[in-house]
């Protein structure tokens, strides 16, 4: 193998112009393809921006020559040459180093290759687990390495606008302490205290507010968080926030410093201009217009509640949902009528995914009623059901009924989703942002028996709600706030308690004991008692930022090295046994799990 020795880049491959026509440059790649045509061979080079024209002719140098008849896919070589025209004929408009090529005089061979288990290309059509597997290499195709840069810019923008707003970028401890509630901790074994674990940090939380006790007002933090549990497209059991918090505001003003980041960002990375303020939709608002609390308003079907037409009606699938107190709703699609039997069915099998107990329809077609429950309810109930949904010729009407409105809600959101999906009747180059304010504070955990928080323990009620804490806790709305972009949660906040009483009165809504508070949160509520301002803040998620913006269908696409469904990393063999010495040192003892 040759070296670098002597040999400088000019500049990078996806740079030249016409401009440097007649200048002497040397660039370094990996080859995306070498061709021979008889006298001349082109070896395409590639790096990180992209793809340029590198010639050997065999006229000029036939040793030169010879030597590139060697090169193959993926070998790393140093080339210098002349810029010149390609002339008319031979323009490629397909890359932007299209109109020259380099014409060597010098090639060095700094790293042969085997042959790769793909091809290096855009857009690759390989199985995700080989791609995961061989990463390093999935990582060299140039709609990875857009996709990297993209972050790379993002993280930027963030910073700047940040520090251009006040913000003092702190770190925060990585190895910190567990505490309940939320999902599972992933706990790191102390040697230096046998039997003591820290945790990785589900966020920086608690220690952000400790900053705004600090004294710092604002604090912003692009930061690694870890969550044990299970795995879908827009997760990951570690990933990135954009974490920020703010002294002596109000939720507007934390809304405010957001929405002119994202406004910025979506300048600077889209060339969209954001119209602010964005728009503002209650909670209760989205779940009963969109069945979801992060709607996605590239597109109709809205949820419609039809309870009150068919509580009298007979049908026991209905009539049944509403007694145990649930309800019945329907969504509405447009040209829905050319919906086959089959197709109706599969939707009917995906909402039971949500725990749906079935699904009833409604075609209109040529003036025809198709239906799955129509011959059950009188001609006047079917006809206010027809009159109030406003269904149309060529229509579809879905239905679902049950006796916990989270499901009805959960089955149809996504419902409406999966059909807009299939009748491709989103805009990709659309994008629809708002806020999601006034959540529940507390949800009621059926299998624990006792309320939980809605988002963490440290969201301040709505100052009108507070009298229904202990009373009414069902009742309590919080200050808290997510910002939805196209169906996604990008990120979410809250206003913070910074009254110890009101802290206490929290835990105890919680089911904490006072002893288990202050166990837990002892640091905290102490820090309070020093003089806490009002504060609140906002984490967005870089990894779905990125995605969202990049048009990824996956952070898995968005990420160098992610895990896949089972936590594990393919390329490292992660996570992987540890020798005894290191277990003992630990006081690890390693049991089987016992089978069930």
């Amino acid at each position: 193998m040759e070296t670098l020795q002597g040999l400088k880049r000019t500049d990078y491959c996806g740079m030249f112009r016409p401009d440097h026509i007649g200048q002497k440059v040397t660039v370094y790649g990996w080859v995306q393809r070498a061709r021979n045509l008889g006298g001349l061979i082109f070896i395409d080079l590639r790096d990180r921006t992209g793809i340029v024209q590198c010639t050997f002719d065999e006229a000029i140098d036939k040793a030169l020559f010879d030597r590139a008849f060697t090169v193959r896919s993926e070998y790393v070589l140093a080339i210098s040459g002349t810029v010149r025209s390609r002339g008319e004929a031979a323009i490629n408009n397909k890359i932007p180093t299209g109109s020259i090529e380099i014409l060597a005089d010098e090639l060095r061979i700094l790293s042969k290759a085997e042959t790769t288990p793909f091809e290096i290309v855009e857009n690759s059509d390989v199985n995700d687990m080989l791609r995961l597997k061989y990463r390093y290499l999935d990582l060299r195709r140039p709609d990875m390495q857009r996709t990297i840069a993209l972050r790379h810019r993002i993280s930027k923008i963030a910073r700047d606008y940040f520090d251009d707003n006040g913000f003092y970028e702190i770190e925060t401890p990585i190895l910190t302490k567990s505490t309940p509630e939320g999902a599972r901790d992933y706990l790191v074994p102390s040697r230096v205290h046998p039997g003591k674990f820290y945790a990785l940090p589900q966020s920086p939380q608690q220690y952000k507010q400790l900053l705004m006790l600090s004294g710092f007002d604002r604090y912003m933090q692009i930061t690694r968080c870890f969550r044990d549990e299970d795995l879908r497209a827009d997760r990951q059991p570690e990933f990135t926030q954009i974490d920020l918090e703010m002294s002596f505001v109000e939720q507007e003003d934390v809304m405010a410093v957001n929405e002119g980041f994202l406004k910025r960002l979506f300048s600077e990375i889209l060339g969209v201009e954001l119209t602010l303020p964005l728009p503002r939709m209650p909670y209760q608002e989205a779940m009963d217009r969109f069945g979801s609390d992060k709607p996605d308003l590239r597109f109709g079907y809205e949820l419609q509640n039809i309870s009150h037409l068919v509580k009298d009606c007979g049908f026991q699938v209905f009539t049944g949902a509403l007694e145990a107190g649930g309800s019945v709703r329907a969504i509405r699609v447009e040209g829905g009528a050319k919906f086959t039997r089959k197709e109706i069915d599969s939707l009917g099998e995906f909402v039971k995914t949500y725990r749906a107990k079935g699904l009833a329809w409604l075609k209109k077609a040529n003036g025809e009623l198709s239906s799955s429950f129509a011959k059950f309810l009188s001609e006047e109930t079917l006809n206010a059901i027809l009159e109030f949904c406003g269904v149309q010729d060529g229509d579809a009407l879905f239905i679902v009924a049950d006796a916990k409105d989270d499901t009805v809600y959960a089955s149809l959101g996504a419902l409406r989703c999966e059909i807009a999906k299939r009748l491709d009747v989103i805009d990709p180059n659309r994008y629809e942002l708002l806020w999601i304010t006034d959540f529940p504070l507390l949800e009621y955990d059926e299998e624990e028996n006792r309320y939980a928080a809605k988002h963490h323990p440290f969201t301040a009620p709505k100052d009108e709600d507070i009298e229904f804490l202990e009373s009414d806790p069902a009742r309590v709305r919080a200050k808290a706030y997510d910002i939805v972009i196209n169906g996604s949660e990008a990120g979410g906040g809250s206003i913070r308690i910074y009254s110890p009483e009101l802290q206490s009165r929290m835990f105890r809504a919680l089911g904490f004991t006072e002893e288990r508070a202050n166990e837990q949160f002892g640091h905290l509520i102490e820090a309070f008692s020093y003089g806490a301002p009002p504060h609140g803040g906002l984490a967005f998620g870089l990894d779905r930022l990125v995605m969202l913006l990049s048009g990824a269908s996956s952070i898995r696409d968005v990420i160098a090295f992610p895990k896949v469904q089972n936590a594990s990393e393919l390329m490292m063999a992660s996570p992987d046994v540890v020798d005894d010495a290191q277990l003992r040192e630990l006081c690890i003892d390693i049991k089987p799990v016992e089978k069930v």
